[in-house]
């Protein structure tokens, strides 16, 4: 009847006790059951689904996570302050790839900024305690104690761009050398010759990438990179600014500029319309990520696209299988994944 249904004997939330005198099996063939275990007859599956279904019984997945030592919950652990993940479109993208991919699943996702000391020290003592299943690490700096931290402490993590060639955790990153490179071929083929190169931070092993498939695409040209149009940005508007106007100082005859991101060529197409000069006309520009920004740019800005939401799904794939396997890949004296996504060029108004 409908109101047995809502309620078991006791007048509360029915049990697994009263799932099991109803199927007439044990406590452990319905907890099989629950969990999708094959070592069930299909005779004795369907008389614990129809009994489940017949009390309105709702397994207690809290339950159920600490039986098997899990939390059923993930970290998205960001080390950088609050106010850069909530400007920069990269930050959003690849959360909404990662919650895509959780959203089938009963994973519970957790966002934590740790851009300070002191936020650093509170996830510490937050992940010694075991409260997440794994954790996937975004925008990690060279000399970050948190990988290490992670492995030492046997959590299962993923990291989205290896730290170095060396990379210990497994990893998902696009293609950045290569980004570069298609930045400037593409530049180099519309007659561009004094290229300049705004960098992300340079502590950051893909805007390292990004440069070096810059210095490459200029060397196999014929041309060697010139210091004087270089310049070290941080992958924010305001970093743009700076170092547009230090490269109009150093080079004013500069007809191109490559920035490692979209943010960042914003600011320094704000600095090139000051100065008088017309994009693309005078100055050609091609920015990084093909984000929103890029898009509603004025005029509409080149960009080289790395897949971010694709690369979010790959992480979530990733971790999730590292998870399923209890210990860390490293920890199991396996190499861990290095998974490399290609990008591509997005040729728009600006160059």
């Amino acid at each position: 009847m409908a109101s047995h249904g809502a309620r078991g004997r006791s007048g509360g939330r029915p049990t697994l006790e009263e799932v099991a005198a109803r199927a007439g099996v044990g406590r452990g063939t319905v907890s099989r059951v629950i969990n999708g275990s094959p070592r069930v007859s299909d005779a004795t599956r369907a008389a614990v689904e129809a009994a489940v279904a017949e009390l309105g019984y709702v397994p207690n997945t809290a339950a159920r996570a600490l039986a098997a030592n899990r939390t059923d919950a993930i970290a998205l652990v960001v080390p950088e302050p609050e106010t850069r993940f909530f400007a920069e479109p990269y930050f959003s993208d690849m959360l909404k790839g990662v919650g895509a991919e959780l959203s089938d699943t009963e994973m519970q996702l957790l966002l934590i900024f740790a851009g300070s000391d002191r936020e650093r020290q509170r996830l510490a003592q937050y992940l010694a305690a075991h409260r997440v299943d794994g954790v996937l690490l975004v925008s990690v700096h060279a000399g970050d104690p948190l990988p290490d931290l992670l492995s030492q402490l046997e959590i299962p993590a993923v990291i989205s761009g290896p730290r170095s060639a060396a990379e210990t955790l497994p990893s998902v990153d696009s293609d950045n050398y290569g980004g570069g490179r298609q930045a400037v071929e593409h530049l180099l083929s519309r007659g561009r010759q004094r290229i300049a190169h705004i960098t992300g931070r340079l502590d950051v092993y893909g805007a390292q990438r990004r440069t070096d498939g810059y210095r490459d695409a200029l060397r196999d040209a014929g041309l060697e990179a010139d210091e004087q149009l270089i310049a070290s940005g941080d992958f924010t508007e305001d970093g743009g600014r700076q170092a547009m106007t230090e490269l109009l100082a150093r080079r004013p005859d500069l007809d191109a500029v490559f920035a490692a991101s979209d943010v960042t060529a914003a600011g320094a197409r704000q600095v090139l319309r000051e100065s008088g000069r017309r994009v693309p006309e005078d100055v050609a520009l091609v920015g990084y990520d093909d984000s929103a920004i890029a898009r509603h740019m004025h005029p509409p800005l080149t960009s080289v696209r790395q897949p971010i939401e694709e690369m979010g799904r790959a992480m979530i794939d990733l971790l999730l299988g590292e998870i399923a396997d209890r210990r860390p890949a490293v920890s199991r004296g396996l190499e861990p994944r290095q998974m490399v996504l290609l990008t591509e060029l997005v040729e728009r108004a600006s160059s």
